[in-house]
C-alpha cells in the first residue's frame, strides 16, 4: 500500500481526492495551510485512493499519513 504523508505540519485546507478516485503520479491530493501559505501535497505514484485519513480543519504533523493508495 502506498501512502501520501505530510511533508510539514499544518492544517488541512482542502481535500482534492475521495475514496475510489484513480490518480496519476504527481497529482495533488491535499492542500495544507502552514505559516499562512497554501502547500499542496502530491502523490509520488499513480493508484486508486483506498482511504483519506484526514478531514478539513484537522491539524497534522510532519510524517502523518494523509491518503492511502493501492
Amino acid at each position: 500500500m502506498k501512502q501520501v504523508r505530510a511533508t510539514m505540519a499544518g492544517t488541512i485546507l482542502r481535500l482534492l481526492v475521495d475514496t475510489g478516485n484513480e490518480i496519476e503520479s504527481g497529482a495533488d491530493v491535499i492542500v495544507l495551510e502552514s505559516m499562512k501559505m497554501e502547500v499542496p501535497m502530491a502523490t509520488e505514484s499513480a493508484g486508486k485512493v483506498t482511504s483519506v485519513k484526514v478531514q478539513i480543519g484537522d491539524f497534522v504533523n510532519e510524517g502523518d499519513v494523509l491518503v492511502e493508495l493501492e
